[in-house]
């Protein structure tokens, strides 16, 4: 059978795929804290859950954070590492089937990543990102888990938090529309509900991404941001993009198993640590 399994090995999510003939065949994701046990149990997950042989697998591909806790092969299968911007732009351009193009990959923080003819890029980054929701979360709501932080927010309006155009201004100001956000958190009441500060969490996080992504584009006059990570499929979170689109021309894209991008373009890489 001949598979390649790329595993994506991240702060708090791991992520595996099997790769044949260079197309996607199956995917799962564990959560573990530890890297050994995170990528064992991903490979597992994947051998079991999809009735794969140990034999089947001809290479495995590792990168994330916690890569380079694994010096070793996995299972006496060879196990080589890929630098997780090469991985997260591979797997990038894969999916979204284009090879000059802008990624945000939203994962405990954020990494934007140039792809272009000439080779893959770390063009910047930030360290606002899921980990960011959770860790405010924690201190600002009664809960911290990020589908119960996610159920809140739905309920929520972050206009009651953060301070808007309208706030302090009575008309519009260039191509800001009088509901732009001047300051997150910057109308912060005392008497707050937690559904608001909720949604206003999400949308500082969100905001920050789309801004950073924006200045990417454009300083290499593209059209759009392909968006891949854990982060990619957050509805909320692309709806505040959304916003970004009608002030500066930018689409978000965010292509069919946009959260294991980074799993997929190891597993497809060909240049290894």
């Amino acid at each position: 059978m001949s598979l390649i399994i790329g595993i994506d090995i991240g702060a708090t999510t791991t992520k595996a795929v099997s790769i044949k003939n260079e197309k996607l065949v199956q995917k799962v994701k564990i959560k573990a804290s530890d890297s050994v046990t995170a990528a064992t149990g991903a490979l597992g997950k994947i051998v079991f859950e999809n009735n794969i042989k140990i034999d089947d697998i001809k290479e495995i591909r590792i990168t994330g954070v916690g890569s380079s806790k694994i010096n070793n092969d996995i299972f006496g299968i060879q196990t080589r590492r890929v630098n997780e911007i090469t991985a997260i732009g591979t797997g990038g351009m894969f999916l979204s089937g284009m090879k000059n193009i802008i990624i945000a990959n939203i994962g405990t923080g954020t990494a934007i990543i140039d792809t272009n003819e000439k080779g893959i890029f770390h063009y910047g980054g930030s360290g606002v990102g899921g980990g960011t929701i959770i860790g405010l979360s924690k201190k600002l709501l009664p809960v911290s888990e990020f589908n119960d932080v996610i159920k809140l927010a739905q309920a929520g309006c972050a206009d009651k938090v953060d301070l808007l155009l309208e706030d302090i201004m009575d008309k519009d100001l260039s191509f800001l529309h009088k509901k732009s956000t001047v300051a997150n958190f910057g109308k912060m009441p005392d008497n707050a509900a937690a559904e608001d500060i909720a949604i206003a969490i999400i949308n500082m996080v969100y905001q920050v991404i789309g801004m950073l992504s924006v200045f990417a584009a454009k300083s290499k006059n593209l059209k759009s941001v392909i968006v891949t990570g854990n982060g990619s499929g957050n509805k909320l979170g692309q709806k505040i993009l959304d916003d970004f689109t009608k002030m500066y021309g930018i689409d978000f894209i965010y292509p069919d198993n946009a959260e294991f991008a980074t799993a997929i373009g190891a597993g497809l890489s060909k240049e290894y640590k």
